[in-house]
């Protein structure tokens, strides 16, 4: 096995080596059993070489996965029967499973792309995803979805919290709640975030963990955001 063939996936503090030579299974079962949910596919993801290069399958038939390299330049949201090369030292995946988020992390040794480090927000995922420009209530209302996996230390097991609880978290009305993710999930959608609407004119029922996954991968919001919470409601800081 040369160097350009080794690749190892994480999850939860445990490193696990995928072979060139055969299939590595990541679901409810596999060589990555990643828990006993019944909302996850007994097989959802799959490593796979070929081409000189690892991919990344999905081989489910309902969920489907955020994959972005871990400076949140470039980001993919892979279908159901979709594949993605991973081309960067180290790859972030996160995928929804019911009401649990989970991540894994995918480091390759000798990565066949580098990105610049000339700064943030210049790679290949801005020129197919245009910056959003949220208002301090809508970041507010981000960072409260998204507040376990941003507290998080590593990969992990995540609940997102619900629509409740997170205006409970902000101190709003539902009402209110619902509506400004009603808005947030138009203004990403409308700048090509896929997976937020189910169909022509409706929200996708996951929208909330798809709006996270997106969110935290590309560094929408970060845990220097969390201070937003203690904010005074409706006083967010700009």
């Amino acid at each position: 096995m040369t160097a350009g063939q080794q690749l190892r996936v994480g999850f939860c503090g445990e490193w696990y080596d995928a072979d060139p030579q055969g299939e590595f299974v990541i679901g409810r079962e596999g060589d990555l059993a990643v828990d006993d949910n019944p909302y996850l596919h007994r097989r959802f993801l799959t490593l796979v070489f070929q081409q000189d290069l690892w991919w990344l399958v999905n081989v489910g038939t309902q969920l489907s996965a955020t994959v972005a390299d871990t400076a949140g330049a470039v980001q993919a949201w892979l279908a159901p029967g979709g594949r993605v090369p991973l081309v960067f030292a180290h790859t972030t995946v996160l995928f929804t499973a019911g009401p649990t988020t989970y991540e894994i992390e995918i480091a390759c040794d000798d990565p066949t792309f580098t990105p610049n480090q000339d700064g943030p927000g210049r790679g290949i995922g801005e020129t197919t995803i245009g910056p959003v420009t949220l208002t301090p209530s809508q970041k507010q209302l981000i960072v409260a979805l998204a507040e376990p996996l941003l507290r998080r230390e590593g990969t992990s097991i995540s609940a997102i919290p619900s629509s409740k609880e997170a205006a409970a978290r902000l101190g709003w009305e539902l009402t209110r709640f619902n509506r400004k993710l009603d808005n947030v999930c138009d203004k990403f959608d409308r700048r090509g975030v896929r997976g937020l609407r189910g169909g022509p004119g409706q929200l996708a029922s996951n929208r909330r963990a798809r709006l996270v996954e997106h969110a935290v991968t590309a560094r929408v919001v970060t845990a220097a955001d969390l201070d937003l919470l203690d904010a005074p409601t409706g006083q967010a800081p700009a």
